[in-house]
């Protein structure tokens, strides 16, 4: 027997729910290309060479272009383990549809040989991720090797309930298999216009054999699989990916091969017993699919009761949710209190769920009281920043408590600036009562003397290190000031600060905490909520579409504003009263936690 590969991605449109493999058949001479043929030989003598069985199970239309690629298809379970009644399915015909090749190179042969052709399909939607390709590559030698085993078994043995339609391998050239790997909106279309239902399956299975036609190639039709599906399936039951979709591939293929575990208790057994014999003498991790299926029906019940326990570690470590389709477009995430730690410090934890999300296709969008260089300067400890990363002078971002918005590009979309007079006042206090102050300047810092908590300001934070000016009039005058920050103890600001700069300011400016010791004047009507929803409709995004997390007072608005907002539990009261939902403290990764938790 002599296998031959085709590695291709479907360019199909987002609205056709055609299968990938029906061009293949209509094109097989121009697409496929071959590449290191793995050879296994199978003596003829060794099929059943009696006539074959016929069928009247399939209905040929007389109008289709290609009567030949009449379907049937079967589905087993979603991620809820549920077993699904499936119904006959009419023609697909995808011969307007293309292909891209991906590889492969031709494979020789000297002597007369049964020609196995395998076809590994990528739907263009899936993301161009190096798992996808290696799982390809595994299938490219498994399929073949499950193919192999199964047809060697049903020469030498007897099914009570399985279709023998297939069975004389011995009258064929040549045998053809496709294998698709798509995405949960794929296959849904394919369910949605071909099964009446509108949902998503982890495989659905489309028969091309037809008894009928006494053709000298045996087209075994076309096996799709739900990558997002089977890594649900694959979490919850504890499989990796690749065992989960070899899994769900032999029971697509146990289909094709006329086993049904729809039409009795019988049949189910005797498909149940297969799938367990493939998986078994190939060494191959996993129960089949019929058994998972069970097994998670009858753990439903322990699994609602576990459903809104915490996250166990193993399940937020780094690619565990890769091919889970995002709920959110853009996450919205403020830095003090959330993102950094107690130690002003991005945890690996968390740096590894921003990329997970990131490779996702989320937007994570920084939203914070900090200058943008002290925010880029922070993640770039933890390869977060730059071209590759989520912030960089390129890339959108709300900065000092919305006063500063950049869009596309990095470019600058919004300033407001604080009324001189309220800078003057406050610059007087500083002096008067030694309370140490730092102005805002856009990517500058100014102060009007030395102090500690000014040098940890920077040394600490990363903020632009402050710049002494001689004078009020000097500091007012050096540019353009967005927002003041008083530094003191907390006490010392619950009690003064805060009390009198909240009547002083009146109708000039707001007063806004981000961390207990520290007061922030910004201007009046502003907000870090108003500068998020800027950028929103800078970006064209609806506040329906994304996440937010945060922990202070001056997040209060932004997590309002988002679709859910998730303020931490180290965050103020005021703040968790407004958010959707409470997470873990920025100590315990809160911001991975809500990542995993909730945005996939």
């Amino acid at each position: 027997m002599l296998i031959r590969f085709s590695f291709l991605r479907s360019r199909l449109p987002p609205s056709s729910p055609a299968m990938a493999s029906t061009i293949l058949r209509a094109a097989a001479t121009t697409l496929s290309l071959e590449r290191s043929p793995t050879t296994f030989y199978i003596p003829r003598s060794s099929f059943n060479l009696s006539p074959p069985r016929r069928s009247g199970r399939f209905v040929v239309s007389s109008t289709s272009r290609s009567s030949l690629f009449c379907r049937r298809f079967h589905a087993l379970c979603r991620g809820d383990g549920r077993k699904r009644l499936l119904r006959p399915m009419r023609f697909v015909s995808a011969s307007n549809k293309d292909y891209r090749k991906m590889r492969g190179r031709p494979a020789k042969s000297k002597e007369k040989q049964l020609d196995l052709s395998v076809s590994i399909c990528i739907e263009e939607e899936l993301p161009g991720d190096p798992e996808i390709s290696s799982i390809a590559e595994l299938l490219r030698l498994n399929v073949p090797m499950a193919m192999k085993l199964a047809f060697e078994r049903i020469t030498d043995s007897n099914y009570k309930t399985r279709d023998n339609s297939i069975q004389d391998l011995g009258g064929f050239e040549s045998v053809e298999l496709s294998v698709l790997l798509c995405n949960d909106e794929f296959i849904r279309k394919l369910n949605k216009e071909w099964r009446d239902e509108d949902h998503a399956t982890d495989v659905l299975s489309m028969s091309e054999h037809i008894p009928e036609l006494n053709l000298p190639v045996l087209m075994l039709g076309d096996i799709v699989i739900s990558i997002e599906t089977a890594a649900r399936q694959a979490e919850e039951r504890g499989n990796t990916l690749i065992d989960e979709i070899r899994i769900l591939m032999v029971h697509g293929f146990l289909h094709l091969l006329g086993f049904d575990h729809e039409i009795s208790e019988d049949a189910e057994e005797e498909m149940e017993e297969e799938e367990e014999f493939v998986l078994n003498s190939l060494g191959w991790k996993g129960k089949g699919l019929i058994r998972s299926a069970y097994d998670a029906e009858t753990n439903e019940n322990l699994h609602i009761e576990n459903s809104n326990e915490k996250l166990t570690k193993d399940k937020k470590k780094e690619g565990s949710l890769r091919f889970y389709r995002p709920k959110f477009k853009c996450i919205f995430c403020d830095m003090d209190g959330t993102l950094l730690n107690s130690k002003s410090q991005v945890s690996l934890t968390n740096a590894r769920a921003l990329k997970e999300a990131v490779s996702r296709g989320v937007k994570i969008v920084i939203a914070t009281g900090k200058a943008r260089p002290a925010a880029i300067s922070v993640l770039q400890m933890v390869n977060l920043s730059g071209k590759d990363g989520i912030i960089s002078e390129h890339t959108p971002g709300v900065f000092l408590q919305g006063l500063l918005v950049y869009g596309i590009n990095g470019r600058e979309i919004f300033k407001r600036n604080l009324d001189p007079n309220v800078c003057r006042e406050a610059g007087h206090y500083s002096l008067e009562h030694k309370v140490p102050l730092v102005a805002f300047c856009q990517d500058r810092c100014l102060t009007l003397f030395n102090h500690p908590l000014v040098d940890t300001f920077h040394t600490v934070y990363h903020e632009p290190k402050a710049e002494i000016m001689p004078s009020v009039e000097h500091m007012v005058a050096a540019a353009d000031i967005q927002k003041l920050i008083f530094f003191d103890t907390a006490e010392g600001i619950a009690t003064n600060l805060r009390p009198y700069w909240s009547k002083a300011t009146g109708d000039h400016a707001n007063v806004v905490q981000a961390v207990p010791d520290m007061l922030e004047i910004v201007p009046f009507g502003t907000s870090k909520g108003s500068g998020v929803k800027l950028l929103l409709d800078h970006l064209g995004v609806s506040s329906k579409e994304i996440m937010a997390i945060g922990d202070g007072e001056n997040d209060m608005e932004m997590l309002e504003l988002a679709s859910l907002g998730v303020a931490l539990s180290n965050g103020s009261e005021k703040t968790k009263a407004v958010a959707d939902v409470i997470g873990i403290s920025n100590d315990e990764d809160g911001v991975a936690d809500a990542i995993y938790r909730y945005a996939f």
